[in-house]
């Protein structure tokens, strides 16, 4: 109860945001669609009246892609908030175990392999060669830091996933040398991220994915509160730390690799947000995961929304504009904030 009170504010201060945030992305882009172009268009569906092209660009492409940004941005945010838990370091990202990277890897491979080995699952093709490849690629990960007495040092998973990932972004380079113009140029933008392809459908798991990984993630956030102050003092606790390890990882894993399917490789969201809600409020995780659900969502948004407005009609991949953003402000961070480093 004193936990809530203590962070009601800055919640709600967020879901405001984030509701202002979301009624611009619903209504401006290449087409601007007005408030009362949104509220009939729900009401026209619902009422099984016949949809204009305004009515149906916002309900096809419009909402879904809103609402896949929301969730995209959670989903990298909390995962960020996990990672930096688990290694107690400030400067650690969500891809860090291997799962963006792999996913990259995986969504290169059927870029030039898929047409071969006839691999074809409709619509759900590519995000099931991504989420494959991340989820290899952390289990690789996991395998390779395994010790003899059976836990994981987290030294040694973070030195790994820096191996794997060179590993995996070296497949894609070999993947985008082998392609032809059209398949490398798939590999490329696949690789800069892109909302662009958003429907029901992803918005479905994607939200899923997210809603669940929340509440369980908030189960672990007392003992990450405790890790904090070291696996010492953790374990004398009552933590079992390698399995809070593996369940944190696991989760991760879940939300990186189900977003990156999805949208491509966004970065700095899960290495930026964590910053700005300590600055606000603590480092409390059970604050942070909540906080980082909506920042998140906030930040990812604000991106699209630039991605999508400043070369309209034109649109930039939303990992140009997300680098862009985030390298000044965690350089500004770091430079102001170096007692977290």
């Amino acid at each position: 109860m004193q936990l809530n009170k203590r962070y009601t504010s800055v919640w709600w201060l967020l879901a405001t945001t984030l509701a202002i945030v979301f009624v611009c992305s619903m209504s401006w882009g290449a087409i601007v669609i007005s408030l009362h172009d949104v509220f009939s268009s729900v009401s026209n569906y619902f009422g099984g009246h016949e949809l204009t092209l305004d009515e149906r660009i916002f309900l096809n492409i419009r909402l879904p892609r809103a609402i896949s940004c929301l969730l995209v941005g959670a989903s990298l945010a909390m995962a960020g908030v996990l990672m930096q838990a688990l290694f107690r370091n400030p400067i650690v990202e969500p891809g860090l175990v291997g799962t963006s990277s792999g996913a990259a890897f995986g969504a290169s491979l059927y870029f030039v392999l898929g047409a071969t080995f006839k691999f074809n699952a409709g619509v759900w093709t590519l995000p099931i060669a991504a989420s494959a490849g991340g989820a290899m690629a952390t289990v690789f990960v996991f395998a390779l830091s395994h010790r003899k007495e059976g836990t994981q040092s987290v030294i040694s998973l973070l030195l790994t996933g820096i191996a794997v990932n060179a590993l995996c972004l070296s497949g894609v380079g070999l993947m985008s040398y082998l392609a032809r113009d059209p398949q490398a140029r798939s590999i490329t933008f696949w690789n800069l991220g892109t909302l662009s392809g958003s429907s029901w459908n992803s918005v479905l798991l994607i939200g899923i994915s997210t809603l669940v990984c929340l509440a369980v993630s908030l189960r672990y956030a007392k003992a990450l509160n405790a890790l904090a102050m070291g696996e010492d003092e953790a374990l004398f606790l009552g933590v079992n730390i390698n399995r809070l390890k593996i369940s944190v990882v696991a989760i991760t894993v879940c939300l990186v690799a189900v977003a990156t399917a999805f949208v491509g490789v966004i970065s700095f969201v899960g290495l930026i947000v964590p910053h700005l809600l300590r600055l606000m409020k603590g480092s409390d995780n059970r604050f942070l995961l909540i906080g980082s659900a909506l920042m998140g969502g906030i930040l990812l948004s604000l991106a699209d929304l630039a991605a999508r407005l400043l070369l309209a009609p034109a649109e930039l991949p939303i990992g140009i504009v997300t680098s862009v953003i985030g390298v000044p402000v965690f350089i500004l961070l770091l430079r102001r904030n170096k007692h977290y480093f």
